[in-house]
């Protein structure tokens, strides 16, 4: 099994990207490139939906920093929902959620979104 799988959804023309596993150095050219693939095909709404993430490293996170200028460029945004406890620390340690939009639940960011892209 691999240590990371990532399913991209849409709903309601949001890109859900849900990663399952770790991000890490092993792994963060797979999630780097699910990111990439959805800027280019200009999907740029995207909810990490990180419920099933069990760890994400500095990579993980430079890869979405990579991506968020281009993304609110385009009047997109990338928005996160379902932090796991160790996870959301090492989004909040590093100041990720003061740069972005975090939801209990996948439900809750969607109805946020409802008319706004």
């Amino acid at each position: 099994m691999s240590d990371l799988l990532i399913q991209v959804l849409d709903v309601d023309g949001v890109a859900v990207l849900r990663p399952e596993g770790f991000i890490n150095a092993h792994t963060v050219r797979q999630f780097e490139a699910a990111l990439e693939a959805l800027v280019r095909e200009a999907r740029f709404t995207i909810l990490l939906d990180c419920r099933d993430l069990n760890y994400i490293s500095s990579a993980g996170l430079g890869a979405i920093m990579g991506l968020i200028e281009p993304v609110r460029a385009n009047g997109g945004d990338i928005l996160l929902c379902d932090l796991q406890k160790d996870v959301h620390e090492i989004f909040d340690t590093l100041g990720f959620t003061q740069l972005y939009r975090v939801f209990a639940t996948r439900d809750e960011a969607l109805q946020c979104l409802k008319g706004t892209h």
